[in-house]
């Protein structure tokens, strides 16, 4: 094993939100608690640590929420920035700096960073044929183009990536592709634009990743490994758009910079924002360790994109971990902006005031970090009313109210320990090193169990000693008790500093001391004897059942609202002339035999009788129909579509099928047994 490296100190940066709507609680779990834990711990331990965040502000959803409210984009982002940044300061995320990559800086920076490249000949220039809404006049970025996948037949491809397969796409090679935007059929235009080769760097990359960074969370690998398995192709680092930074060179006007190579450098220019002196140190000191915090859908970007970008440039650091985590869901199902199903942390801050802290807790005890999690209303209370309050705000409130009651709020003095209490005080001693090392490696929530530990046994050692039931025949001997429960206390005000920073600086105050640093975790003297506690108040109160059901009956209006507007019919699509209607070759087939696909929870392989032959069709019904329902059944297809290769096999036509717009659900267009397979429809 390659000895590890040691740095001097660490930039974190956390992806940048974009600026065209407020942010919730999956962007919270996925990327914001983790980044903010992590550095709250990095500060306590006295390392030199900076934290970089900031608004994304460019791309074509912000031009197109400015078109649809009549305003400009700049009215949009200076709107969303200000309450993106006003919510992550309320909830507590400590930014050395939150900029944005609206500001001259961040222009300047990503300017004379492509221009570098450019004059270094690392772009490469083309012209060629992109997708053009004919409705919108406006050439479409490839998440703004859907269809069916190629590879697993699944609807609503994007036209850069499956999401249901996960095969990176180009989005020429989308079946029947679509605009997002207007829903017309988008037509190919010639435009000129300049291309990151990312091909080039492929070797390299799988060198970097694959075998330099093994260490590397098993989900982020996992998906470089498969990008980079599939081969990389050249990306285009500028687009036709009016709200963006202009490309600065000659011959590119009404270009800019694509958001995806613009935004990565708002890590740069935010440092340079804070530090312009010594910006450098953070950015170029191969001393300094580099952390991205991500969510799994920017692992791509973060892990093989920016890397690529920072190796072209030659002068800069590369991030030496990336631990992003899964998604959140909500009440079981995904979180969706466009749908209004989710939390929103501004909305949150009102209808919960003064319990930051409580949401803290919740996503981290429920983080994402290996797998796709669910935040429920219930747990959410739960973890409050049975973990906040009855572990740890109970044994806190018990030690401070006993020593007041008893010793009039001054920490007693410390006897003779027997066998009880060193076990006790060993046992907390044995947590300790796991909450730090659990810490280090990103599994917070691995670390707040082990801290919450602390205050299990602290409960379980004040119901084991009964100190109010010795009071009178043993006081020495209650002194000892509460000296190690205060002691367990202070210990708690520093295990839960990073994840409850709002609640460990009110604990602080009723223990009326000043904050304790990392390396005082674990001891028994963190409060002297005779020190003066603060009166006792409650750490966490209940979260009663009314509070939830507002919750619960506003998602259930959501719900109800997302249903209503679903079951309209969707528009007509755009006229289409008889001539290529006609060329289509509709004929009935008879189903022969039908199986699943191996390795695909979508795809039907079906034997058709068409007439003359027999043939395979692969459609995406399966999660609609089983192969039984099939077999026997004469059903409506197109003959003469080129065949296509689906998960390794190959498709020899398209079986027609009707989406009821009402339930989601595939219905396939069966017909009258009494026509012969063969028959064609005119």
């Amino acid at each position: 094993m390659p000895e590890k490296k040691q740095f001097k100190r660490t930039l974190v940066t956390s992806a940048l939100p974009y600026a065209n709507g407020p942010v919730h609680i999956g962007h919270l779990a996925g990327v914001y608690i983790p980044a903010d834990i992590y550095v709250r711990f990095k500060r306590m331990k006295g390392e030199e640590v900076l934290f970089i965040g900031g608004s994304d502000e460019h791309g074509v959803p912000i031009s197109l929420k400015a078109k649809k409210e009549g305003v400009s984009p700049r009215d949009i982002v200076d709107r969303y920035h200000k309450l993106i940044k006003e919510s992550f300061e309320e909830f507590g995320i400590s930014f050395d700096i939150y900029g944005r990559t609206s500001s001259p800086t961040h222009e300047k920076t990503a300017s004379d960073f492509f221009k570098k490249l450019y004059e270094e000949g690392k772009f490469v220039e083309e012209i060629n044929e992109q997708y053009y809404d004919p409705e919108e006049k406006m050439f479409l970025a490839d998440r703004y183009i859907t269809g069916t996948c190629p590879h697993c037949g699944a609807e609503g491809a994007y036209g850069d990536q499956c999401e249901v397969c996960g095969t990176s796409l180009n989005a020429t090679e989308l079946i029947n592709p679509k605009s997002a935007i207007s829903g017309a059929t988008p037509v190919l235009k010639e435009t000129k634009h300049w291309y990151l080769p990312l091909n080039q760097y492929e070797s390299w990359l799988k060198e970097w990743i694959l075998e330099g960074h093994k260490e590397w969370k098993n989900n982020v690998y996992g998906q470089c490994k498969s990008w980079l398995d599939m081969g990389l192709h050249p990306r285009a680092v500028s687009r036709d758009l009016d709200w963006g930074i202009p490309v600065p060179v000659e011959g590119a006007e009404g270009k800019v910079l694509y958001v995806w190579f613009d935004a990565p450098i708002g890590y740069i220019s935010n440092t340079k924002e804070l530090l312009p002196e010594s910006w450098e140190t953070w950015w170029k000191d191969s001393s300094t360790r580099l952390i991205h915090f991500i969510g799994k859908d920017n692992i791509v970007f973060h892990c093989i994109v920016f890397p690529a970008m920072l190796k072209a440039e030659g002068s800069f650091i590369l991030p030496d971990n990336v631990p992003a985590n899964e998604f959140l869901n909500l009440e079981g199902n995904k979180i969706s902006t466009s749908r209004n199903w989710a939390v929103w942390l501004h909305e949150y801050l009102r209808d919960f005031p003064g319990k930051q802290d409580v949401l803290r807790y919740v996503l981290t005890a429920n983080a994402p970090e290996t797998k796709d999690n669910d935040f429920t209303w219930t747990d959410f209370q739960a973890r409050n009313n049975n973990e906040l309050v009855a572990i740890l705000g109970n044994f806190v409130n018990r030690s401070l109210v006993l020593t007041q009651k008893y010793f009039n709020g001054k920490v007693p003095s410390l006897g003779v320990l027997n066998e009880y209490d060193k076990e006790t005080l060993e046992r907390m001693k044995e947590i300790i090193p796991q909450i730090t090392e659990h810490l280090e490696g990103f599994r917070f929530r691995d670390a707040l169990k082990e801290a919450m530990n602390i205050a299990r046994l602290g409960n379980k050692y004040l119901a084991d000693t009964e100190p109010w039931k010795i009071i009178k025949e043993d006081p020495s001997r209650v002194e000892t008790i509460l000296y190690i429960s205060l002691q367990l206390t202070a210990n708690l005000a520093i295990a839960f500093s990073p994840f409850t920073p709002f609640a460990s600086k009110k604990l602080l105050a009723l223990l009326a001391t000043t904050p304790f640093e990392w390396k005082d975790l674990g001891r028994i003297d963190l409060l002297e004897i005779g020190h003066q506690l603060a009166t006792p108040e409650l750490l966490f109160e209940k979260i009663e059942d009314i509070e939830v059901e507002k919750q619960m009956n506003r998602l259930a209006r959501i719900a109800e609202e997302n249903r209503q507007q679903e079951r309209k019919a969707p528009a007509i699509r755009t006229n289409c002339v008889f001539e290529d209607f006609a060329k289509c070759d509709f004929r009935v087939g008879l189903v022969t035999s039908c199986n699943r696909v191996p390795k695909s929870d979508k795809l039907l392989a079906l034997t058709i009788q068409d007439g003359t032959k027999e043939r395979t069709i692969l459609s995406g019904i399966a999660k609609h129909y089983t192969p039984e329902e099939l077999v026997g059944k004469k059903l409506l297809f197109i003959a003469n579509l080129p065949p296509r290769k689906m998960m390794g096999r190959e498709s020899e036509g398209m079986v027609l099928c009707a989406e009821d717009f009402a339930t989601e659900e595939l219905k396939v267009l069966f017909v009258e047994d009494s026509l012969s397979p063969g028959s064609t429809i005119s």
